[in-house]
């Protein structure tokens, strides 16, 4: 099984082959612990039905610890261990105050997560489901996010994973030696790029051929450069 196929390789070739311009090169990097990555999954989809594109999804796991600290409550909600400063709670919770605005608007739900999770094992196993075709990686993606945000994904859990992955109808023979091996490098090495070489450090990030977008209210912007045009005035602006 080949693993990371991105779409600027599905495309690019056979574009200039047919004498057509290349389509402009896309990707998204999520981290399914990032509720900002949530709110952003639908919005790309339209993109990609409306543009008749695809993203080249690529994950992106956020070291949140070395920024924010790290907190853990228990069922109740009670905090059980901690270290985390003042300025970093109220960061925290000025965080899921606007996240949740915006997922009630959708209907979505989103609970605060229990703990820091270790989200690497969920996205290394989105390649898995990349390579297997977009409807897979779409329902592997669809499933683990609303999940997890619902506190009902275990995504520290190889086992838990891997249903997952099954559930989206992806073929899991060859994961477990997958997830310790080649997956784990390649997890590593898109991680590095994009932090070293590219400079990216958080989630959801945009990229248009050589031109970064951090956040999703960007994407109308994203959009724009998508399709070849140049906005006049702001296109987040409701002013």
């Amino acid at each position: 099984m080949r693993v990371g196929v991105s779409c600027w390789e599905r495309y690019g070739d056979e574009d200039n082959r047919m004498g057509q311009p290349t389509m402009p090169e896309a990707a998204v990097y999520i981290d399914y612990k990032s509720p900002y990555a949530y709110l952003a999954k639908d919005s790309v989809y339209a993109i990609e039905d409306e543009l008749g594109i695809e993203f080249d999804w690529l994950p992106f796991t956020l070291d949140i610890p070395s920024y924010l600290g790290s907190a853990q409550v228990d069922e109740r909600g009670e905090l059980v261990a901690e270290d985390r400063t003042e300025h970093q709670w109220r960061r925290v919770r000025f965080a899921y105050m606007d996240v949740r605005r915006y997922a009630n608007l959708r209907g979505l739900t989103v609970r605060a997560p229990q703990k820091i999770w270790d989200s690497s094992l969920a996205n290394i196993a989105l390649l898995w489901a990349k390579a297997q075709g977009r409807e897979k990686m779409l329902a592997y993606n669809d499933i683990t996010f609303e999940r997890f945000w619902k506190r009902e994904l275990d995504i520290e859990d190889a086992a838990v994973v891997s249903a997952v992955l099954a559930e989206a109808n992806c073929d899991t023979a060859g994961f477990s030696a997958f997830l310790e091996g080649e997956g784990r490098l390649q997890h590593d090495r898109i991680r590095a790029q994009a932090e070293d070489d590219m400079g990216i450090f958080g989630v959801p990030t945009f990229v248009v051929d050589d031109e970064i977008f951090w956040g999703r209210e960007h994407l109308p912007l994203v959009r724009a450069r998508l399709k070849g045009e140049t906005p006049t005035g702001d296109p987040a602006s409701v002013l």
